[in-house]
């Protein structure tokens, strides 16, 4: 498991979900809008709001600040739309990285995610330098002690799953991104409720961490989660369990 399926891990072991959850809402919120905005407000019709509706209600955001979002993404209106972009770069002992932003000013946002870059051992690379790393894959997060992994592998393969990866204390599974929610209804028809789901771009090799670079990625994460404008990030890290536990 590595980048931004291990950064969830991370963040629940953590307990940051809660510390954070402002943040978390002002992230969905213009996610929500510029969804809507976009693809209009039915999520019958629109993956993209029905996703994020999904993201919103797994971070219990109230039903009724879901709902004004995505009313004032249809209404549109000045200083209403957030543009968006995806910057590159490297982090430490090589790493690479993908930025998704939501923001109303790229010069404030571009030097926002350099400085994080910059502080915690990495750079803001070229367009192009690391988005070949990477492809766009459906992505279900799996745990629990009474987790039936054999039940699952089978019901996920059953679903069209192209893979389920066991590891960590938990199972993966991974969907092409036409088959995310097909896949998702099926296993959750079967009693499997994800912990973690989501469209995220999964990395074709990974770079293994250990000591200070460990260290400063997670710091690295931290600061890139904690900008307003990012909404996701991608990353191709890998962190031994045993070396994630001494630095959490």
């Amino acid at each position: 498991m590595s980048g931004h399926s291990k950064w969830s891990t991370i963040k629940r072991k953590k307990g940051a979900l809660d510390a954070k959850r402002g943040k978390i809402f002002t992230k969905l919120i213009r996610e929500l809008q510029t969804a809507a905005r976009i693809g209009g407000g039915d999520p019958d019709s629109n993956p993209r709001l029905r996703l994020v509706i999904d993201k919103a209600k797994a971070a219990n955001m109230p039903k009724d600040n879901i709902q004004r979002a995505i009313q004032k993404g249809i209404g549109g209106g000045e200083g209403e739309a957030f543009e968006e972009a995806v910057y590159e770069g490297y982090g430490p002992g090589g790493t690479a990285i993908l930025i998704e932003t939501l923001s109303d000013n790229k010069n404030r946002t571009v030097g926002d995610v350099r400085h994080a870059l910059s502080k915690h051992g990495g750079n803001l690379g070229a367009s192009g330098c690391v988005a070949y790393l990477f492809e766009k894959r459906g992505l279900l997060v799996y745990e629990g002690e009474d987790l039936d992994t054999d039940a699952l592998l089978e019901a996920a393969l059953e679903a069209g799953a192209e893979d389920v990866i066991e590891g960590d204390g938990q199972c993966e599974v991974v969907t092409a991104p036409s088959d995310f929610h097909s896949v998702q209804n099926a296993l959750a028809g079967r009693g499997f409720e994800a912990v973690t789901a989501e469209l995220t771009m999964a990395p074709s090799t990974t770079v293994k961490l250990a000591g200070k670079e460990a260290e400063q990625m997670l710091r690295l994460a931290e600061a890139l989660e904690d900008l307003d404008d990012v909404q996701n990030f991608h990353a191709n890290f890998d962190i031994a369990e045993e070396e994630l536990e001494s630095l959490l």
